[in-house]
């Protein structure tokens, strides 16, 4: 058992983590290397050097570059991206821009972001449309999400937004089953990709979404702002982003207006996006192998941190391994009675964590109070002494809970 707070690992160095902290929630709002960070400030500097000329003569090229090696990493046609700053974003622009109708039913599930599910509550209370909760309990296994989703399907079935990975629970669904079995049914999907590049092997095309997102700032380490939306071929006439601007009328050129409109949708800071080949280059540098290695090694520090969590808490798998990726929840004991989220959005347990043992990591209601979730990260800068120092905290804290919840 650890007895003191374990340091940084080495490949800590190169972030600029706080090295008093263990950082075990990278899934949050990742972290960016220091040497993207660099890149980052290069391209900003240029920017300012001549404004004009960088956003009239310079972006429009730099963009294509980018959306050209995102099409590379996700297995998709350049032209089918467009750029976003997070996928929020991008999937209340699908569900604002696809013409929803009176008694049309929006299915989900109740692993959904939090986000995510106000946004579908939002435009189907605006558009009379209805929201249909598909329930995967968990223990729960890849069938048992397919059967949980299709069990929710009508005739009035417009649309389905899922997660690849999911926020609360950290599991990864079968999307390509659930895709070819939704499409069989003619239902769309849109796929919540928020945690799923640069952590499960993505191929775009192949998979046949009919709009899929995800973040880049999480698991491929850019600066915090950047996203793509994909929106297959025969799905981009008529979508627009949420912002209309100068793209509604500009002269085409040979591009499409879908690629038109979302590249311009006002004054932005598009450098998130720019050094998307810099994180690239700098992940792939750090492990032999490149991406496919990363994400091998960091699926194997969540099985084995979540199997180190399981046996210091006695808890039971939630899901089996094919289902983790590099995020991994595991149950706790039930909160005391009367417990209650801070204005902060966190739990007491959380709270103490990193007040008494400087460990960040998510406790999680789910599916509510008193239940509760602790979810671990795993990232090139984490490792498996620091989700031991958690399970010793943990032990610690959740034996001063045991009187309360007696």
């Amino acid at each position: 058992m650890t007895t003191t707070r374990p340091g940084p690992g080495p490949l800590a160095a190169h972030w600029d983590l706080d090295p008093a902290v263990t950082f075990l929630n990278h899934g949050s709002f990742g972290a960016c290397p220091r040497a993207v960070l660099a890149a980052q400030a290069e391209w900003r500097a240029r920017l300012e050097r001549e404004p004009v000329r960088f956003f009239i003569r310079e972006l429009p090229g730099a963009l294509e570059a980018v959306r050209a090696t995102l099409g590379g990493l996700l297995g998709a046609q350049a032209d089918d991206l467009a750029l976003v700053p997070n996928a929020t974003t991008g999937v209340s622009t699908v569900l604002r821009g696809i013409g929803l109708q009176p008694g049309d039913e929006l299915v989900t599930t109740d692993h959904a972001y939090g986000a995510c599910r106000n946004a579908l509550d939002a435009v189907a209370a605006e558009r009379g449309a209805t929201v249909v909760v598909a329930r995967v309990p968990l223990p729960t296994h890849p069938d048992a999400v397919v059967d949980a989703v299709l069990r929710t399907l009508t005739k009035r079935t417009r649309l389905a937004l899922l997660d690849w990975v999911t926020s609360p629970t950290g599991l990864v669904f079968p999307m390509g089953q659930l895709v070819t079995e939704l499409g069989r049914r003619g239902v769309d999907v849109l796929v919540d990709g928020a945690h799923a590049p640069g952590m499960v092997p993505m191929a775009l095309d192949q998979l046949g979404a009919a709009y899929t997102t995800g973040n880049l700032h999480k698991w491929l380490c850019t600066p915090k702002g950047s996203a793509f939306l994909h929106v297959r071929r025969d799905r981009q006439p008529g979508l627009r982003p949420l912002v209309i601007s100068h793209g509604a009328t500009a002269p085409l050129r040979g591009r499409s207006r879908f690629q038109v409109e979302f590249e311009w949708t006002g004054t932005f800071d598009p450098t998130p996006w720019l050094v998307l080949p810099d994180a690239v280059r700098t992940l792939e540098g750090l492990v032999p192998g490149g991406l496919p290695a990363l994400r091998q090694r960091n699926r194997s520090l969540a099985i084995e941190g979540r199997r180190l969590l399981e046996r210091s808490l006695g808890a039971a798998s939630l899901a089996p391994d094919e289902m983790i990726g590099a995020l991994a929840a595991v149950a706790l004991p039930d909160g005391p009675p009367g417990e209650a989220m801070s204005a902060q959005g966190t739990l007491p347990l959380q709270d103490a964590l990193l007040e008494r043992f400087a460990v960040e990591v998510p406790i999680i209601p789910w599916p509510a109070l008193p239940r509760r979730l602790v979810r671990i990260s795993a990232q090139l800068h984490s490792s498996i002494e620091q989700v031991a120092w958690l399970a010793e905290g943990l032990g610690v804290l959740l034996a001063e809970e045991r009187p309360q919840r007696s």
